[in-house]
């Protein structure tokens, strides 16, 4: 195993969050059902666990997440009509070309790819 850094993720409904996650390529591994492990093949893992109640506040969702992942265009498609940026996928001055979603209980989800490395 290499050294990683994986994202835990609070939520309100782990159904609902698990569903959003495999759209983006993840799917579950071995794990209680209360604390979800999730990984994309690609090196992203995620573990999603259940919110403390009234922690999650609509609309108020501190977390964000950024996913790099070269496929942005197909995973933007996957997401038509989700996306914070009603254009699509685009480059941002911060050298990266992405779209943004609203993820599970408001969470920021950012897909993206660095600019220069699109070919």
């Amino acid at each position: 195993m290499e050294q990683r850094l994986t994202a835990i993720l609070p939520c309100n409904d782990l159904d609902e969050a698990q569903a959003f996650f495999e759209r983006l390529g993840f799917s579950r591994e071995e794990s209680p059902d209360e604390y979800r492990m999730l990984s994309d093949g690609l090196g992203g893992y995620i573990h999603l666990q259940p919110a403390v109640e009234g922690w999650l506040v609509p609309g108020r969702n501190p977390f964000g997440l950024y996913l790099y992942r070269k496929d942005v265009d197909a995973l933007a498609a996957a997401f038509s009509g989700w996306t914070v940026e009603k254009d699509g996928p685009s480059d941002k001055p911060w050298g990266m070309y992405e779209f943004a979603l609203n993820g599970p209980d408001g969470t920021l989800v950012r897909v993206g790819w660095p600019t220069r490395l699109r070919g």
